[in-house]
């Protein structure tokens, strides 16, 4: 990752991932006490049940925030058509003050993988992609896939035809081939061979070639990205344009996007790196831009309450704010296993600085469905086996129980990705979570 990357250059790459956030970090200084704030949705008498469990929540947050262990989060779950819970605890920025808020607005990077997902799956209701064909040929690397093979005696590498076609299930479910250098040593090692050969062998390979044949692994990486262009070729419209009309815009999120207004600017909670001894530093909120190109895979902007509201559609079958953006049996298609008995979810970094390794349920056997991941036992902290859930770069998660009715989402905007101290408050807020549902 270079310093002074653009976000517009970013997302023009299939890696935003590992291109987004500035590398120069700001001093820290003290952090002022900030106090905490626990909000709740008059909704009923759901925010009034099981007190206990529900203030756990809030000491565990409160303790973290206070310490500096996090710099602040807002998290919330719904159970069924209640609000359970709302939490908003700490600062947007360490060393600046400004309290967090419910309208807070993070960077969800991955998380708009479901967005896409969703759009996909609106064409393929309509009949204008299908799940098991060959998908549009909009590119060379889809069109005729190639897939790396080795290296020969020199170090270069050697690739050769796919022996399958791609598919949107692929794309769907990261078995198409398409990895992410941030987790994948071997495409990094591809990148880092090709750059030591002669430019005239180097274009002839491809850029971004296959680590294996689709449908035959699961590896995390740009196929979410491929998908948002082929939203984008199939519906005949830009991706911001379609997300903000089909789905977006019908359900009210009214604060995710892939740009800013001014206002939403004063309410963005800014970046922290965790530096070696555990400290966190602040970073300066990147530069407000118009990019004109925009990724299926990252790159995105949304609040807790926003972000709810489309889980808690999915949830109820597609159906949320008075509409419907997908059939039930469409979600329901979604939150299935779609890939057999290749194991998914666990991923190995190769820079600790964007990312530790990640395997969120040691033990858990973990599969793919067309947008989530999914455990296909029960989780240690509650959750119920089929459950759905994925997460952002800065550690923004979500999860989707459709046994239990629960829909919750934790958002926070610490870097690297799979944070201990983050995931440790995640997991504990989950488990106050089906605490209280338990109590009810």
């Amino acid at each position: 990752m270079k310093p002074g990357i653009s976000r517009r250059q970013a997302v023009k790459t299939a890696g935003w991932l590992t291109a987004t956030l500035p590398i120069i970090a700001a001093p820290i200084i003290a952090a002022p006490i900030i106090a905490p704030r626990r909000v709740f949705a008059a909704t009923g008498d759901a925010p009034h049940r099981n007190q206990p469990a529900l203030s756990g929540i809030d000491t565990a947050f409160r303790n973290a925030t206070g310490a500096a262990h996090i710099p602040g989060v807002v998290a919330m779950a719904a159970v069924g058509d209640d609000i359970l819970y709302e939490g908003v605890f700490g600062s947007r920025h360490l060393g600046e003050g400004q309290a967090m808020s419910r309208d807070t607005v993070f960077r969800i990077a991955s998380m708009i993988k479901v967005i896409t997902s969703v759009a996909a799956m609106q064409l393929v209701e309509q009949g204008r992609i299908k799940l098991d064909e060959p998908v549009p040929g909009i590119d060379p690397l889809l069109a005729a896939p190639l897939v790396l093979e080795g290296y020969d005696a020199a170090g270069a590498p050697e690739v050769q035809p796919a022996s399958r076609s791609i598919t949107l299930r692929h794309l769907l479910t990261h078995t198409a081939g398409f990895t992410y250098r941030l987790w994948d040593a071997q495409a990094l090692h591809y990148q880092q061979a090709c750059g030591t050969l002669p430019a005239r062998k180097r274009t002839a390979l491809p850029h971004l070639p296959l680590m294996f044949e689709p449908g035959t692994r699961w590896q995390y990486g740009t196929n979410i990205d491929w998908v948002g262009k082929i939203v984008e070729m199939v519906s005949g419209e830009r991706l911001d344009v379609y997300f903000q009309k089909r789905i977006l815009g019908p359900l009210g999120m009214n604060d995710t996007g892939f740009t800013l207004t001014p206002a939403q600017r004063t309410r963005e909670a800014s970046a922290h790196r965790r530096k070696p001894d555990g400290a966190l530093v602040a970073e300066p909120l990147e530069k407000p831009s118009n990019p004109t190109h925009f990724s299926g895979g990252g790159g995105i902007y949304s609040s807790a309450p926003d972000y709810l509201t489309l889980l808690r559609a999915l949830m109820n079958g597609g159906r949320g704010n008075g509409v419907t953006i997908l059939q039930p049996e469409t979600v329901a298609l979604m939150g299935r296993n779609q890939i057999g008995d290749i194991p998914a979810g666990v991923m190995k970094t190769t820079n600790p600085a964007l990312s530790n390794d990640v395997d969120f349920f040691p033990g858990v056997p973990l599969r793919w469905g067309l947008g989530h991941m999914i455990n296909l036992t029960p989780g240690p902290n509650g959750r119920s086996a089929g459950s759905m859930t994925w997460a952002g770069l800065l550690n923004t998660y979500y999860w989707i129980d459709p046994q239990k009715r629960v829909a919750a989402v934790f958002m926070t905007q610490v870097l690297p990705f799979a944070d201990k101290p983050a995931l440790a408050l995640y997991r504990r807020f989950e488990r106050g979570v089906y605490d209280a549902v338990k109590a009810a």
